[in-house]
């Protein structure tokens, strides 16, 4: 009797997602009293202005994010200076006006640490009513934020500036993909942003700061990387596949912004003499293997690890071979060594960030999302109450060391489910064959990417000689869901030059 192969369609991705979620030490259900205490909460109503804040709701405050984003962390607002300067206001959910320290919430959410995102499913760090509702900065509500302001400068450095309380209200929920087609060109103005008088000029002087952040930055030895990360396309609670992201100004944009304003964090909490956690990326932990890495293709880098000469060669293979450079990116980053949290004594030496070439970088501009991120908002709002740190250096270190675990934890879910969903979108394709790069070529098997579409398995017949990053053609053998497995056969390969 042959064993009952199951139906794609039968196939229970939520719940293989929630084991995945428990087998990494996740807690995937909010227990008892946190949905007690998060339900018994009264959303904050401002009818006054608090003597503790500004009132900047008139600003042309606006968010952008995925699609289907509704923990909304972060606005942002602009605006040119007589001298030459931008002023850049980011707007930060006030998450820990409602998450006390200590309490069910937030204990329950320092255990996850993180939020995380299946593609398939969400596993949200705080519960929908906070992190979807009462402390996301949605459109046309006004809500309490941490605001953090910097300039930049013509020359596209920034020097940090305050860091304060204010009433905002974001005045239109912006989409990645619209935006930034918009601002390349390549696509009309969004209705979000018609709508809203003044708002195409705010968002073209935020692009003018963004690129001169990202130009300086990349001058400094910032990596820039291409890594194919697809992500799952949901329509109607069904998956309809896989894609890559690819990017653009909108998330460019974002991100410039978000590398200083955490840059400002860190100047302010360091002025007060605190204790802080940063966000670091050591000095790569295999240089040796990246000298080599950039050998194979004729380039040389110099002995000792060198930011702006890693950069050059990158952006250069970028152009050359875009085919394989997400490959590249993604060898260099595990040669790199990944970014941790560690605890910053005030006055201490920082480590840095190499991939992002700055010196002063930490997470505080995602508190709906990142635990991290409510503990350097704590940090912050203490000194503007004059009040001491709520975390001692010890507290902070331990909690660095967790949180590290928490993130790295996370990504292998996230990894796992792409594998998963892969899966179960090849299952009926068994048999065919595709155009593959290989990715991985060891002892402990030998790996493909398809280009089309872009997921990853094993090479289980046919593997021998193959080489990483030689191009080949593979056929479908078997896919397994549940364990997140795809194995091919390899038909044919290219000569490799």
């Amino acid at each position: 009797m042959k064993n009952h192969r199951p139906h794609p369609h039968d196939i229970d991705l939520r719940t293989i997602a929630w084991h995945a979620m428990e087998k990494y030490g996740f807690e995937p259900r909010f227990p008892p009293p946190v949905m007690d205490e998060v339900n018994a909460m009264q959303e904050r109503t401002f009818v006054d202005v608090p003597k503790d804040m500004r009132d900047l709701r008139t600003l042309l405050w606006s968010s952008i994010d995925n699609h289907d984003s509704q923990d909304l962390d972060q606005l942002e607002y602009c605006e040119r200076v007589p001298d030459g300067t931008i002023r850049v206001q980011v707007a930060i959910a006030d998450v820990d006006s409602y998450v006390q320290k200590q309490s069910p919430t937030d204990e329950y959410a320092a255990h996850n640490g993180t939020s995380v995102y299946t593609g398939v499913t969400t596993f949200p760090m705080l519960p929908d009513r906070l992190s979807h509702g009462i402390t996301s900065l949605l459109q046309d509500k006004d809500r309490s934020a941490v605001i953090i302001e910097f300039l930049v400068r013509p020359d596209g450095s920034f020097s940090p500036g305050e860091v304060y309380r204010a009433l905002v209200r974001n005045k239109a929920k912006l989409v990645y993909e619209s935006v930034g087609e918009w601002l390349e060109g390549t696509g009309p103005l969004p209705k979000g942003i018609q709508d809203v008088p003044g708002l195409e000029e705010q968002l073209h002087l935020q692009n003018d700061a963004a690129k001169l952040l990202r130009k300086h930055r990349r001058d400094e030895g910032a990596l820039e990387f291409d890594t194919i990360e697809p992500e799952v396309v949901m329509e109607n609670g069904e998956i309809r596949g896989l894609v890559a992201l690819t990017p653009n100004p909108a998330r460019a944009l974002i991100e410039e912004f978000m590398v200083a304003a955490n840059g400002t964090m860190v100047a302010r909490l360091g002025a007060a003499g605190v204790p802080m956690i940063q966000r670091v990326v050591k000095t790569p932990r295999n240089w040796a293997g990246i000298i080599l890495a950039a050998a194979t293709l004729g380039e040389t880098l110099p002995e000792m690890p060198d930011a702006k000469a890693l950069a050059k060669f990158l952006m250069k293979e970028k152009t050359a071979d875009p085919l394989h450079f997400p490959d590249l990116s993604l060898a260099v980053i595990k040669l790199m060594g990944p970014g941790e949290y560690m605890m910053l004594e005030p006055g201490a030496t920082p480590t840095g960030h190499f991939a992002l070439a700055v010196i002063d970088y930490t997470h505080a501009t995602a508190p709906n999302r990142r635990y991290v991120d409510i503990i350097n908002q704590r940090q912050a709002k203490a000194i503007l109450m004059g009040k001491p740190g709520p975390y001692s250096s010890a507290a902070l270190s331990e909690r660095a060391m967790w949180l590290t675990d928490r993130e790295k934890a996370s990504k292998k879910v996230k990894r796992f489910m792409r594998k998963s969903v892969a899966a179960l979108l090849l299952e009926d394709s068994i048999g065919k064959t595709f155009d593959a790069l290989v990715t991985g070529a060891a002892d402990k098997g030998t790996y493909v990417r398809l280009l089309v579409p872009p997921a990853e398995g094993r090479v289980v017949k046919g593997e021998q000689g193959l080489l990483v990053g030689q191009k080949v053609r593979v056929r479908l053998l078997k896919t397994d869901p549940y364990n997140g497995f795809i194995d091919f056969e390899c038909i044919g390969r290219e000569k490799m030059g």
